[in-house]
């Protein structure tokens, strides 16, 4: 059994071979230039160590993992265009380094290349495939738009919240568990398990990524730290302050950027929030270790150690 990170090094692999045209090169070179940027990988990872684990076919569970990490690169190019995002993972962005334009169609071509490899699997698999896929694509960009209309709100609540990050991250990591599930011929029951298992480690990881994104490492986390303190995103830090009594008009009056970054750090501290934030992050932890009921115990500690793994990460 390979751990995670061999599962990481065979995506990069693929990504680093994944064949492009040359021409028009302001199509194809900005996604050479991301696919450099490097990423967390932990998506596609997620549907090869299903699908060995439970005996799955190799060469569609690549397929199909391969068809997760295009369609995730496609949303992120997208996702730095509608945050007006000039760096990832302290490079420029794409639409920085190009432009609006060029990147919107770059992005476009990786998920056209998503189906492409999608439907390079067993055609007995392709309708479970394709209908999870579809579903899943739909649901992210309603996420996104759910995000994006967040901006313009004074509040927002920890259920609409948890929904939208529910939409724009977990539902992917449900995606890419169950497609592991599928090319290794398992029951509905099972795969159901699994998707539960991604979608509530999913909203997880993105509680975490709020946390890190304010109390992490700049050189680990690869970014600003305080991000969304800047752009005043409806975190979920966010609104446990609010609930709790700080004053965000304030926090938000604060010109000098680090000072901002600073004052919410500890503001946010000293109020709960960042405790609150962290139980609730606990809370689908624990959520998602008990979907994994219905799995074999070898395959139950594997889940659960990948899922210790993803809030205890420090990028």
């Amino acid at each position: 059994m390979n751990s995670i990170a061999n599962y990481i090094k065979q995506i990069e692999s693929e990504l680093s071979n994944f064949e492009l045209p040359n021409s028009p090169e302001n199509l194809y070179d900005p996604l050479r230039y991301f696919f450099e940027l490097g990423g967390k990988r932990l998506r596609p990872a997620l549907t090869l160590m299903t699908a060995e684990n439970f005996s799955g076919q190799g060469k569609d569970a690549l397929n199909a993992a391969m068809a997760v990490e295009l369609f995730h690169n496609f949303s992120l190019i997208h996702d730095d265009i509608m945050d007006e995002a000039p760096f990832r993972r302290g490079k420029e962005t794409v639409h920085t380094k190009w432009n609006n334009h060029i990147a919107i169609l770059s992005g476009d071509v990786l998920f056209v290349k998503a189906y492409e490899s999608l439907a390079k699997c067993d055609i007995k698999y392709l309708p479970e495939l394709l209908n999870l896929f579809n579903k899943t694509a739909t649901e992210v960009c309603e996420g996104q738009q759910m995000d994006m209309d967040f901006e313009s709100r004074e509040s927002v609540s920890e259920e609409e919240y948890i929904e939208m990050i529910r939409l724009k991250t977990s539902v992917l990591l449900g995606c890419a568990i169950q497609f592991g599930g599928i090319v290794s011929d398992l029951d509905a029951k099972m795969q159901q398990a699994l998707y539960d298992f991604g979608q509530y480690i999913g909203i997880a990881f993105q509680i975490k990524d709020d946390l890190l994104d304010l109390y992490g490492e700049s050189a680990k986390v690869g970014k600003q730290i305080g991000g969304d303190v800047l752009s005043n995103k409806k975190t979920l830090l966010n609104i446990k302050a609010r609930e709790l009594g700080c004053d965000m008009i304030q926090l938000s009056s604060i010109i000098e950027p680090n000072e901002r970054v600073r004052s919410a750090q500890q503001i946010f501290k000293d109020f709960g929030a960042k405790e609150a934030a962290e139980k609730k992050m606990e809370a689908y932890y624990n959520d998602a270790i008990r979907s994994l009921e219905a799995l074999p115990e070898i395959q139950k500690d594997l889940f659960k150690s990948f899922a210790t793994y993803l809030i205890e990460r420090a990028s």
